[in-house]
């Protein structure tokens, strides 16, 4: 059976720092498009940042570019999202994707089932 599976969330304090991982059961991330997406309560689930195959170009939503990094492990076949100087309006459900436009953010693919991310001081 096919699909993604996220791991990392947690708590963490303003400024802080987590590290979210995506790995894919059944196939490998390496020569998929992959995306960091994430949702609150009430509204619609936005894309966070998005890295393609196979030399690893990058796009981030303008409220993240600078503090979170997208980027591969090509020996796990896994894709990480390294959230730094975390803030109150990061606090939501993470979702990992396959088959996403990294520019409209449109996705087609697979989804995980979510990590929770939570910021409190």
């Amino acid at each position: 059976q096919v699909k993604l599976v996220e791991s990392g969330g947690g708590v963490a304090r303003p400024g802080e720092s987590l590290r979210l991982s995506c790995v894919g059961s059944g196939f490998s991330l390496n020569y998929n498009i992959v995306a960091w997406f994430r949702q609150v309560p009430g509204k619609e689930r936005e894309g966070v940042a998005c890295i393609k195959p196979p030399v690893g170009e990058t796009n981030y939503a303008p409220s993240v570019k600078g503090r979170f990094t997208i980027s591969r492990d090509k020996t796990a076949g896994s894709v990480f999202l390294q959230m730094n100087m975390v803030n109150p309006e990061d606090p939501a459900i993470y979702y990992c994707a396959t088959g996403v436009d990294c520019t409209s953010w449109k996705q087609w693919g697979y989804w995980g089932q979510g990590t929770r991310v939570t910021v409190s001081s």
